[in-house]
């Protein structure tokens, strides 16, 4: 009889063992370091706060912030817009759809790496195809540095990420406008209602659910982005398009700060939980679900 109180137990060790190991131990190991000084490969030491008073003093800290809540700002309304016109554009019943929807598609699932190479080749200050088409067709006669330049350098890595991520947000939008009953389109047309009006007072409040799951989806992973900084621009120039999941690599893999870095992630996890929180606060205020 002992044995068989146990043995459930013993079934769901490995998965414990596991959540504890790859973590639960991570998360705080990563919030005692943030606390130490750690300049590797020298031992650690206990600093306190110190590792924060650090980051908030550095003006480099601020502006690798403000860069990352500017990437947020554009890069979710962008990514939200861009997949709900896709995911209309693909919601219809002709021949050849599910071409569009797999090519629309092909870019989340393309390396990162393989995405940054056509994208730098797109905006190379010499050689590049889009100063190709201005010089063509505009005449200008100065090629911009696209990568290269404070103005231009993250909205670069911005319009990179929402071509590579807006497919599979697209076919989240895709399932929420299959889920949508036609009656309800047939009801207002018999009411006089124009298309415009039934998207506007039927498609978007049925479709905010499916909202509001990519806008935090999407502020998560605009948070946590570093694939596309560190393949495209590695945070030139002088920062100006550094995030701060690419500011805690940075330090914890290239200048071996790991308290500093540590900390760097603390505060990422911090910012990430508020915006979230702040999402999810105001809710209710748009939020609609069907009866």
């Amino acid at each position: 009889m002992r044995y068989r109180k146990i043995t459930p137990y013993l079934f769901i060790l490995p998965m414990i063992a596991g959540l504890l190991i790859f973590r639960y131990y991570p998360v705080v190991s990563v919030a005692v370091n943030s606390l130490r000084r750690w300049q590797m490969p020298a031992p650690p030491y206990w600093l306190g706060l110190g590792n924060y008073q650090e980051m908030f003093g550095s003006d480099q800290f601020w502006l690798v912030v403000k860069n990352t809540f500017a990437f947020v700002a554009l890069y979710v309304p962008g990514v939200v817009i861009g997949a709900l016109i896709l995911a209309l554009l693909i919601h219809q019943k002709i021949a050849g759809i599910s071409f569009f929807r797999g090519l629309f598609f092909m870019p989340y699932i393309t390396s990162m790496v393989a995405v940054a190479m056509v994208w730098n080749w797109i905006f190379a200050t010499r050689f590049g195809v889009l100063n190709y088409l201005l010089r063509t067709v505009f005449h200008t006669t100065e090629s911009i540095a696209w990568l290269a330049e404070k103005p231009y350098s993250l909205l670069v890595l911005i319009i990179a990420s929402v071509w590579k991520t807006a497919g599979f947000q697209m076919l989240v939008f895709l399932a929420g406008l299959q889920a949508i009953p036609r009656s309800l389109y047939e009801a207002a047309r018999v009411d006089g209602a124009t298309g415009r009006q039934a998207f506007f007072r039927i498609t978007l409040p049925l479709l905010s659910p499916v909202t509001f799951f990519i806008v935090v989806n999407s502020v998560i992973q605009a948070f946590r982005t570093f694939e596309v900084t560190y393949s495209m621009t590695q945070g030139r120039p002088l920062y100006a398009s550094a995030t701060l999941a690419y500011y805690v690599y940075e330090n914890a893999f290239v200048f071996q700060r790991m308290g500093f870095a540590s900390g760097l992630a603390c505060m990422l996890v911090l910012f990430v939980g508020l915006v979230t929180a702040i999402n999810f606060f105001f809710k209710n205020r748009w939020v609609h679900y069907q009866a």
